[in-house]
């Protein structure tokens, strides 16, 4: 997409941000019929399951979508093939690629964007965006990321090409990775991506070097950047925070907006299954949802996702594990209460004194047959448990010694090859009761381990 052309469907999107509920809703009211219908001709499973309901071709425009089948993750995953609308493409392919290619952002067969899943609520997997998918979904990231600007100050701002700083896991088709890259690319800005198995010393003097005018990345990440800051370690003018990936909370905020006092701080909120549900300006008016690009409900306490935008892939009553209340507005949908996931930094102590971290999403990429779950708790300043689920009729020795191989890739890469660790087998790793997400990291004095 062309600057030009990116500008003008930035401006339509921040038109449609300020339309009024009745023509938000006719909007995604027309979408959604649309969505519907090439789901119906085009995906074996949903044409299944809506049929199976009752569902057909001549109802499809009146049955409310609350009463349509649900699916979540598990079912996305088993029944892949059946549900995309790409005919013989597998979870396996897309591994293969995602393998082969590393961080690189070409797209599969030069069409599909891969994103993969970090795994938060159990078994990693492999999501897919046609073209237009991505470009539709990167100007709804790129309208989150300069929501408190018009049109006019967009254009004076890339006039300037900003300096763009990312700072997340990096080294895999990560969504966030994925998106803020291409992002970045569209808007003719510099860009930087920062990887959270980088070493501290690397951080400082990558950082210094670049002196970004924006951050986008985990606050717990950006935590750190501000803690270098606070410490006069790097010194920096930058001027907007973008945080994702991990649930920015009250006191997070706070702190950016102490450390980082001239700065505009924005909460961005997304999913590999739809990158791009909404933006939070403040902690006291809740999270502004993208109607025009999803419909979200919550039915019996349970959030259900519809993605307008990505007919390769169709996502109708797809269950987040987010937990939410939906405020209806005069504009957009606020999600007020957002509960999603929130991960500590693993920080070790060397023997000299100086302190590193190990970022959880660092390790969370760890593929070894028959691990089916994990999770970490650090015990000790130099020292951690991985508490680990395995399959049955798993080789116990020799997966551990495959975990133990890459454990100590990663330790070594970020500079950490002091650090002890032991693994530990867990009968069941089970999710945190308040999210209903798995947590990664443990509290180190809760060992929180599931049910051994």
């Amino acid at each position: 997409m062309s600057r030009s052309g990116l500008l003008w469907q930035l401006g339509k999107a921040k038109c449609n941000a300020r339309l009024p509920r009745a023509e938000i809703e006719r909007l995604q009211q027309k979408k959604l019929l649309c969505l519907l219908r090439y789901a119906y001709h085009h995906s074996s499973y949903y044409h299944d399951s809506f049929t199976k309901a009752g569902i057909t071709e001549a109802n499809l425009d009146r049955v409310p979508l609350s009463t349509f089948p649900t699916v979540d993750k598990r079912i996305l995953l088993d029944r892949f093939s059946d549900i995309i609308t790409v005919h013989g493409l597998t979870q396996k392919d897309l591994q293969e690629f995602d393998e082969a290619t590393g961080t690189g952002r070409k797209p599969f067969m030069g069409k599909y964007h891969v994103v993969h899943s970090s795994g938060s609520t159990g078994k990693p997997g492999y999501f897919i965006y046609d073209n237009d998918a991505w470009n539709t979904m990167l100007i709804g990231i790129i309208r989150a990321a300069l929501w408190d600007l018009s049109l006019p100050q967009i254009v004076r701002l890339l006039a300037g090409v900003p300096h763009i700083l990312y700072i997340a896991a990096t080294d895999g088709h990560y969504g966030g990775a994925m998106a803020v890259g291409d992002g970045i690319d569209g808007v003719g800005a510099k860009q930087l991506h920062l990887d959270i198995k980088t070493p501290l010393a690397e951080w400082i003097a990558k950082v210094k070097e670049f002196s970004p005018d924006i951050v986008i990345g985990y606050p717990s990440a950006i935590k750190i950047l501000g803690e270098l800051i606070e410490a006069g370690k790097v010194q920096t003018n930058i001027s907007r925070i973008i945080s994702c990936g991990e649930p920015l909370g009250a006191h997070m905020r706070q702190y950016f907006e102490k450390v980082f006092f001239h700065a505009k701080i924005l909460n961005f909120y997304g999913a590999s299954e739809s990158l791009a549900l909404g933006v939070e300006e403040d902690s006291e008016s809740g999270m502004i949802l993208f109607d025009d690009m999803n419909i979200v409900e919550v039915q019996n306490g349970h959030m259900y996702l519809t993605s307008l935008y990505n007919f390769a892939q169709p996502l109708i009553r797809y269950r987040l594990t987010d937990d939410i209340t939906l405020q209806k507005t005069e504009g957009l949908t606020r999600a007020i209460g957002l509960i999603g996931r929130s991960e500590d930094v693993l920080w070790f102590e060397h023997p000299d004194g100086k302190r590193d971290f190990l970022h959880p999403l660092a390790v969370e990429g760890i593929c070894v047959e028959g691990l089916r779950d994990y999770q970490f708790c650090k015990t000790g300043d130099s020292s951690f448990e991985m508490i680990a689920e395995f399959s049955e009729q798993t080789d116990i020795a020799k997966a551990k010694q495959q975990i133990q191989k890459e454990l100590n890739e990663v330790l070594l890469e970020k500079q950490l090859g002091f650090v002890t660790y032991e693994i530990i087998q867990t009968k069941q790793v089970v999710p945190d009761p308040v999210t209903g997400k798995k947590r990664l990291i443990l509290p180190e004095q809760g060992k929180e381990r599931g049910s051994a």
